[in-house]
């Protein structure tokens, strides 16, 4: 017989894909960021934007990295490689923070020249339709 058996390749195949698609969601590890509730319409756009994390310990993430928040700035024009005012930066912060941590963090990135600074929060969740209107 001149054929090839490709059965078994086919089936390590299949077996490695199942594998990947369970391990795939399992590398996507953030800064953990417990986001605030708001009823704001979704931000739009092509670009990819740097994503700044603060979490209950007041740390700050650029990504995965934790940096200084004095050399935030920096850090942020070393990454865009560009005119920083065309950036866009989202700033997650943790709920539990203060309002002027969070001010604070955003003040130095929008004074270094960054002009699209946004807050990222959570949709609030749906009220279900069986509780009762009191009013």
């Amino acid at each position: 017989m001149s054929d090839m058996n490709v059965t078994p390749m086919i089936d390590v195949m299949l077996v490695l894909l199942v594998i990947f698609m369970i391990a795939a969601p399992l590398l996507t590890v953030g800064v953990k960021v417990d986001l605030p509730n708001a009823n704001a319409p979704n931000v739009t756009g092509n670009e990819i934007p740097i994503v700044v994390h603060i979490n209950r310990e007041a740390k700050v993430f650029i990504g995965e990295v934790e940096v200084d928040v004095k050399t935030l700035p920096d850090k942020l024009h070393a990454i865009t490689k560009e005119s920083a005012s065309g950036a866009r930066v989202f700033v997650k912060g943790d709920k539990s923070l203060s309002y002027g941590t969070v001010m604070d963090i955003m003040g130095r990135i929008s004074s270094s020249g960054f002009r699209k600074v946004i807050l990222v929060t959570e949709l609030p969740k749906k009220q279900g339709s069986n509780e009762k209107n009191q009013g």
